[in-house]
């Protein structure tokens, strides 16, 4: 009996000993591995600028709804810079783009997201937005929070709107962004 008790005290003092350190970046390319994500996620470092990034990039929207929308093709990426090569909390917030390929820019004029949750509408905000005509390409730039963020990955079925198109995030973007989220979880 004593014996059980001193391995389940010690296995408790290791789980939370490790559980309160900090993500190096080998921890959290293991992490990326174990959620079998290695096409999808990427982390990276600078050293010059002493900063890591990790980047996760989607598939394309369904043909049918770019087709709907005038635009030729749109995914987008998700993630966050942080100081030095460890995660030392989770994130607040995310930086979310969306690449656009258009033949004319079709959210020049109206660039603002909201997401349709089951029982509530997220307003994401308006884009920092950007156009490059010549290359077919528009850039639409939001801040999404973390708490907003697990919101959307927890359902299913999730509709957003950018500027006057509607769009739904397919069953790889929904996994994408709940991956994001449990990649990123540091426990203090």
């Amino acid at each position: 009996m004593k014996l059980t008790l001193a391995i389940a005290v010690a296995l408790l003092s290791f789980t939370l000993a490790t559980s309160a350190q900090d993500f190096t970046k080998d921890v959290i390319q293991n992490r990326i591995n174990s959620l079998h994500a290695q096409k999808s996620i990427s982390i990276t470092s600078d050293a010059d600028a002493k900063t890591t990034k990790i980047m996760a990039v989607s598939e394309n929207v369904s043909r049918d709804e770019a087709n709907r929308s005038g635009i030729m093709a749109m995914n987008f990426a998700i993630g966050f810079f942080y100081a030095g090569d460890t995660l030392a909390k989770s994130p607040d917030s995310y930086l979310l783009t969306f690449w656009v390929l258009s033949k004319k820019p079709r959210f020049g004029e109206n660039h603002a997201m909201t997401v349709a949750l089951r029982d509530e509408i997220l307003v994401i905000g308006s884009a920092r937005y950007a156009a490059k005509p010549r290359e077919q390409m528009e850039y639409l730039n939001f801040e999404i929070s973390r708490e907003n963020l697990a919101k959307i990955a927890g359902q299913t079925d999730v509709r957003f709107q950018l500027g006057d198109e509607s769009f739904t995030f397919t069953r790889s973007q929904m996994k994408l962004l709940a991956n994001v989220i449990l990649l990123t979880e540091v426990w203090n």
